[in-house]
């Protein structure tokens, strides 16, 4: 497989694993779940996807975040930890298994489920985790049996092994946290060029207040990668390009993990249906409940 198909494959596992992944972090039962572990939604967020790390220091998880703001992390971790980090996991998967029992429906009974959720595990158990801490933790873990919660796991691999090749992509941008949120963030010319939350819920679950948004933004500017009127970011033709390049390295560097994997992009495209299924559930942000 040459280096521009595994790339263009890398980008594509990325745009169709990615709904199945954040029903983790998108769904009804968050609420419910955050509560009965006396944990508010930072701290089951955080104690959720860095559980993997063990009882490690809230340095290092906040190092694995990257864009949230450490003094958050520094928080609500200890509060995960005190919570029990095994039992925020059973939670967890107690509460995928219903979620995405519930989205998927028949398919959970699919005889092609557990061949794919294993054919993305074999992706994992061959892939080198150098400098990729959060999802070598993950894959660290135990994977379910349950065929729909094995899927997510080896999605989660694979995800948080992409994930950790950004965060070294913004590092080679020497763009710091703020500023990595800020640039993110700051309207693009074109507007499906990427995903956003918007300033509003993006300060809220990274709890950067708005004098370290505003700092971060006058760097940036001072760089020639954005201008700021009236509180409002956009990117300039300098900030597109560096945004394009971003992308591309994180691509590039997610590339290696499928050089060698048999029909690679069939198995990326019989993973749809189920993430079809999620989305037309409704759960997730921007989703409505298809009858």
């Amino acid at each position: 497989m040459s280096s521009d198909t595994s790339t263009a494959l890398a980008r594509a596992a990325y745009t169709t694993f990615e709904p199945f992944h954040i029903t983790a972090y998108f769904n009804p039962l968050l609420k419910t779940v955050s509560a009965d572990a006396g944990l508010d939604g930072h701290a089951w967020y955080v104690g959720s996807r860095a559980a993997p790390l063990g009882e490690t220091a809230a340095s290092v998880v906040a190092a694995t975040f990257y864009n949230f703001n450490p003094a958050l992390i520094e928080r609500v971790w200890p509060a995960a930890v005190d919570a029990g980090l095994e039992k925020i996991t059973e939670r967890r998967w107690t509460m995928l298994d219903t979620v995405l029992g519930d989205a998927l429906g028949e398919l959970v009974s699919d005889p092609d489920l557990p061949r794919v959720a294993d054919q993305l595990r074999d992706i994992g158990d061959t892939a080198c985790f150098a400098g990729r801490p959060l999802s070598a933790a993950w894959h660290s873990t135990q994977r379910p049996d349950a065929p729909h919660l094995a899927l997510w796991h080896s999605i989660a691999v694979i995800r948080e092994w992409r994930g950790d090749g950004h965060l070294a992509a913004l590092v080679d941008a020497q763009l710091d946290p703020t500023e990595a949120v800020v640039f993110h963030e700051a309207e693009h010319p074109d507007p499906k060029a990427r995903r956003v939350l918007g300033k509003r819920i993006t300060q809220l679950t990274r709890q950067w207040s708005d004098e370290e948004w505003a700092a971060a933004a006058d760097r940036l500017a001072s760089r020639g990668l954005l201008t700021t009127t009236d509180g409002r970011e956009a990117l300039t033709d300098r900030g597109v390009e560096q945004d394009a390049h971003i992308e591309a390295r994180t691509d590039a560097l997610a590339s290696s993990i499928w050089k060698n994997v048999p029909d690679a992009e069939a198995l990326v495209t019989s993973v749809r249906p189920y993430v079809k299924a999620v989305i037309d559930a409704g759960i997730l942000p921007g989703t409505k409940k298809k009858s």
